[in-house]
């Protein structure tokens, strides 16, 4: 007889919620930044970080579900829910940017119309597997590792820790894992202060200063995450759904600091956020109790779109871009085609769920995840 040989643990509402938030921001974010002339001037200047939220709250999350399940799991039944968790809207990801691609075709992406349909496919097949294509076969030009779907880095750099926790961190104690999580930390802030443009910003292509950009972004927040879950004692905080979903949008929208004569200024923000004010905020977050339909309706929602939305909005917004960079419009202009690319990633994304990926997870799981009794 066969047996499912994982059962789904309940889900954090809130966490959800706040994942949701962050990729809803994660849209405006890439929106504005198609008007910005530069890291300086974008409206919504830091969301960026979104992306080390998701990797902290990936580590609690991880830690979470299977900190407590290796004497019955192993590590290849482990990669098997990964990937039936992550990898059909990858997939869908690469067709939905193989899609638009020859709409893009832009002053700002000038060479597109000359890429041969082999050659796009062959990126896509590549694609799909989350494997980085090399710079002989850019695309675009922008040397991106996933020239049809850029957000694919930041998933390249969640599966790496995830082989990491599988393939010897998870059984590390508290002691050993606080050290490798203070190195990491140590690592970050002295990119933020002294590597880099005064942010972490980067990580999306195989040149060495974004790749060591991906591994330090990685590092210290999915590892921060785990140990975050396995150390603290969790309490109740009134209103935390409110009050955690404030603090990110406040994080999100602060604008730059310090300028460009004071780079070291923005990058202790970033530091500061990253490894103080992202674990406050999941551990109230954890710590919370979602109440009213109206916010649990939100974090229902939003929280089962996230994902989706993340990794699929991003060929709408290179159309959204090409359509700037062509033609320059008022904010006036802009606004109707921004909100329609905000309203159909959102609503593209509820549809890949419904139609798409629950759907596949649900045969995979059937298919993958038994055992013989």
């Amino acid at each position: 007889m066969k047996t499912a040989i994982l059962s789904t643990k309940p889900h954090y509402a809130i966490l959800d919620g706040l994942r949701g938030v962050a990729s809803v921001m994660v849209v405006a974010f890439h929106l504005f930044e198609a008007h910005a002339s530069s890291r300086f001037t974008q409206v919504i200047n830091h969301g960026y970080l979104a992306v080390d939220f998701f990797f902290l709250l990936s580590g609690f999350v991880i830690g979470y579900a299977y900190d407590n399940r290796w004497s019955t799991m192993t590590v290849k039944t482990f990669f098997k829910i990964r990937l039936i968790r992550l990898q059909p809207m990858i997939i869908l990801g690469m067709i939905a940017g193989a899609v638009c691609f020859y709409f893009q075709d832009s002053i700002l992406w000038p060479a597109i119309h000359a890429v041969p349909i082999w050659k796009m496919l062959v990126v896509m097949l590549i694609g799909f597997t989350l494997l980085p294509v090399n710079t002989s076969m850019d695309i675009r030009g922008w040397q991106e590792m996933h020239p049809l779907n850029g957000p694919g880095w930041s998933l390249f750099f969640e599966y790496f820790a995830n082989i990491l926790y599988a393939a010897g961190i998870r059984k590390l104690n508290s002691y050993l894992l606080s050290v490798l999580v203070f190195i990491s930390a140590i690592a970050l802030i002295y990119w933020c202060l002294m590597g880099g443009n005064g942010d972490v910003i980067g990580g999306w292509s195989l040149e060495p200063p974004q790749f060591q950009i991906g591994l330090t972004r990685v590092m210290f927040p999915f590892f921060a995450g785990l140990l975050l879950f396995r150390t603290a004692k969790l309490t109740y905080i009134k209103n935390a759904f409110h009050l955690c979903s404030l603090l990110l949008i406040i994080v999100f929208v602060m604008p730059r600091i310090g300028g460009a004569e004071k780079l070291w200024m923005n990058g202790l923000y970033d530091s500061f956020c990253i490894i103080i004010v992202f674990p406050l905020i999941i551990y109230w977050g954890a710590s919370g109790v979602i109440k009213g339909k109206m916010a649990i309706s939100f974090c229902n929602f939003f929280g089962r779109i996230s994902y989706p939305l993340y990794i699929t909005h991003y060929p709408l917004i290179y159309i959204y871009t090409a359509w700037v960079s062509n033609h320059k419009p008022a904010a006036a202009q802009a606004l109707p085609y921004a909100l329609l690319t905000f309203a159909g990633s959102i609503l593209l994304s509820y549809l890949y769920i419904k139609w798409y990926d629950e759907p596949v997870r649900r045969w995979l799981k059937r298919k993958l995840l038994v055992i013989n009794k």
